[in-house]
């Protein structure tokens, strides 16, 4: 009977420890690759990026990403805010305060710039997601949260 009552606190405590662990897990339903950017991402394959995680479809794109961070850079970093690791602090391109009605998505991530004129800045590039997630622009404007 006491042997039974431990297994059950066992599992409870398994139960609790379990549920708030996945509370704190990166949902990563709907976003792509870093490397291979049309395959889906999965949890299990994952690197330590700028204090947060990047994720890739498989365990050959990390080896590819590690070799020339810098080519997937804007990627990871767009990856870090549409997966809610990195948190916007100001506006990608003059680094002021930024106004929510300018808030845009891109590819998943929203991104609010601090006046209309950057905001269809962004809106005119072929290719939003270097434009605001390069380096200079994510260091200047996007914050990644320590779990």
């Amino acid at each position: 009977m006491r042997a039974r009552m431990l297994l059950g606190l066992a599992v409870a405590a398994v139960a609790v420890f379990a549920t708030a662990y996945a509370a704190d897990e990166i949902k990563v339903e709907g976003i792509k690759c870093v490397v291979a950017g049309t395959k889906d991402a999965k949890a299990a394959n994952a690197v330590d990026y700028k204090g947060g995680k990047v994720f890739f479809c498989c365990m050959n794109c990390p080896k590819a990403f590690s070799a020339d961070t810098a080519k997937f850079a804007a990627k990871a970093n767009h990856q870090l805010v549409a997966t809610k690791q990195a948190k916007q602090a100001a506006c990608p391109f003059t680094g002021e305060a930024v106004d929510s009605a300018t808030a845009i998505k891109v590819s998943g991530a929203e991104v609010a710039f601090c006046c209309d004129m950057c905001k269809g800045k962004a809106e005119a590039a072929d290719d939003k997601i270097t434009l605001i997630f390069a380096d200079k622009a994510f260091d200047k404007a996007f914050k990644v949260e320590k779990k």
